[in-house]
């Protein structure tokens, strides 16, 4: 049971995000969920409460596209808790066409790896003052497909929606190993999941084909989210995995990642990169 653990899962307010609040608060923990929406975000803190009994599920809104709203969302959080057991860095979307933020970054990196980088950077130092603690990065399958494309990180030169998508996965992982690298002996352990293929909405604001392509998986091999929350959960959660760190898990095992993924210069070039994009000190993680 999680009484007494505080946990922030970001991109909560549908799919597997949801699923992994709900499991949690049915655990006992305190519960923080985010998302863009305001009036999903709250019906589904009410929801959760009613199925869980548990009535410490918390909402914060944050556009996670926007470096700033990742700023105030790390400032929200810790103007009201003081302690962070569980950080599940789950907020992810996809796009047929490529779309900027206002920051004028490519929003699929944006959103799939820049702002959990930002996030958990600010949150490190409650994160540290709260160990034992754990981050759980979502990436993906579709990891193994992606490569960097250091001199196209933003899609400027070009742009194909599932090699975005695909870098932003496998980006996930290079952060993850490295940050897990970084923080070794702290107490806080850094792991990432591949959910499987799951029955979300994630591609239903891309465009049509994408959108049928992913009707079609989701009719004859889907999960559903809470099937697909299940590791994330364990992560969370069991004693099992307590001191396990730097690695990345399916249906509750450690597997290997694609190649690229341990490639040491390019998680340390990322983590620069990601730096300088975000504004995070030099510090981070050190």
């Amino acid at each position: 049971m999680l009484q007494g653990r505080v946990c922030l899962v970001t991109g909560a307010t549908r799919g597997i995000g949801a699923a992994v609040a709900e499991a949690l608060a049915g655990m006992g923990a305190t519960v923080v969920v985010t998302g863009r929406n305001a009036e999903r975000g709250q019906d589904l803190v009410s929801g959760i409460m009613q199925r869980t009994g548990n009535d410490n599920v918390h909402f914060l809104r944050a556009d996670l596209a926007s470096m700033e709203e990742v700023r105030g969302l790390a400032r929200a959080f810790t103007d009201r808790w003081d302690r962070l057991h569980v950080l599940v860095a789950n907020a992810g979307t996809v796009f047929p066409t490529r779309r900027t933020t206002v920051d004028g970054y490519e929003e699929v990196f944006a959103v799939n790896h820049l702002a959990p980088f930002l996030l958990t950077g600010l949150l490190l130092p409650v994160l540290r003052e709260s160990a034992p603690s754990r981050v759980i990065v979502t990436s993906s399958y579709e990891h193994r497909r992606g490569r960097m494309h250091w001199d196209n990180l933003q899609g400027k030169r070009f742009y194909f929606s599932q090699q975005a998508y695909a870098q932003s996965k496998l980006a996930n992982l290079l952060f993850v190993y490295e940050l897990a690298r970084r923080l070794e002996r702290s107490g806080v352990t850094v792991n990432a999941v591949n959910p499987g293929l799951v029955h979300t909405n994630i591609c239903m604001d891309s465009g049509w084909l994408i959108r049928t392509a992913k009707r079609i998986m989701d009719r004859f091999s889907a999960v559903t989210p809470e099937e697909g929350a299940d590791t994330s959960v364990w992560l969370a959660s069991s004693p099992d995995v307590e001191r396990v760190t730097g690695r990345y898990f399916q249906r509750r095992h450690a597997v290997r990642s694609s190649r690229a993924s341990y490639d040491v210069a390019a998680q340390q070039r990322l983590w620069r990169i990601s730096q300088e994009l975000t504004g995070l000190s030099a510090g981070f993680g050190a």
